[in-house]
């Protein structure tokens, strides 16, 4: 998982439709606790976690701390798209 998140910082993506995420039944999603963790263990600060149709959203800053936007798969944690926010 830490290569996933590694992937964020070479992701300079700045697109404004929803994400697509793939539909998983509900027993299936991964924690959200889980996403949660991996996400402050690399540094990431959460101001808003949410569902978002089938995606996890986050609104938060990055290590470096730059507003970012991401969405995730429910049940891999994938990202499935990344936009980065302009102060």
């Amino acid at each position: 998982m830490r290569i996933l998140f590694a992937l964020l910082a070479l992701l300079p993506i700045y697109a404004h439709a929803a994400a697509d995420c793939p539909v998983h039944p509900k027993e299936e999603w991964a924690s959200e606790d889980t996403l949660k963790k991996a996400l402050a263990d690399e540094g990431y600060t959460i101001k808003k976690f949410k569902v978002d149709g089938n995606c996890y959203e986050i609104y938060g800053r990055n290590k470096d701390g730059k507003k970012v936007e991401i969405y995730f798969d429910t049940k891999t944690l994938a990202i499935i798209k990344a936009e980065g926010i302009k102060d």
